[in-house]
């Protein structure tokens, strides 16, 4: 078992459901700090934190700026802001959209990648775009790993599907089968069965 710095995990059109069934899977002392980047609209407050939160152990905040990562601690990207990520620590920006997107998960990830190298973990789950994909390459060229929905399984299969042409060496997972490769690749247990909502 190697140990991970940071997981960050993004996504869009069907992600609260995906999103709740990896947190809801993950243990209570799960030894890396989660990021969630998802996008939505710019007017939207911290509910998705909030609905997160109810389905699972870690402690699931919406991210303030400069806020210093802690393991088993979930650090949601609020609307309309870009989640950076330097090592320890996360800033927020209202740099322009990315495609079309902020917060952009091809910012977030490749801020991951810089910081943390070969202790990244990106995540690729549903949605409607190509967000993400080259992110998640560059965590994989720096030295990280990568874990991608299986787009079959996805509410949307877009977005993973582009995450898999752009990250080749990424697993392709089923939806059920991603929490226990995060605790196999960080440490801890994972839980039984337990799903969200």
């Amino acid at each position: 078992m190697t140990s991970a710095g940071i997981v960050a995990i993004g996504t869009s059109w069907g992600g609260l459901a995906a999103l709740g069934r990896i947190l809801s899977d993950l243990p209570k002392k799960f030894a890396a700090p989660v990021i969630v980047i998802q996008h939505r609209s710019k007017d939207s407050d911290d509910l998705l934190a909030k609905l997160l939160q109810d389905v699972c152990d870690l402690n699931v905040r919406e991210t303030e700026d400069k806020d210093v990562l802690q393991p088993a601690t979930v650090y949601v990207a609020p609307s309309d802001y870009h989640l950076m990520v330097d090592f320890g620590q996360v800033s927020l920006t209202t740099d322009a959209p990315v495609r079309y997107s902020r917060p952009s998960i091809d910012v977030a990830f490749e801020s991951v990648s810089r910081a943390y190298g070969s202790g990244a973990i990106g995540v690729v789950l549903t949605g409607a775009n190509d967000d993400g994909s080259r992110g998640l390459a560059r965590i994989i060229a720096l030295g990280g790993r990568g874990i991608i929905q299986d787009p079959a399984t996805a509410e949307i299969p877009i977005m993973p599907a582009a995450a898999v042409k752009a990250a080749p060496q990424a697993e392709v997972l089923q939806l059920e089968n991603i929490a226990p490769r995060l605790v196999a690749m960080v440490g801890g247990s994972v839980h039984g069965n337990r799903k969200a909502g």
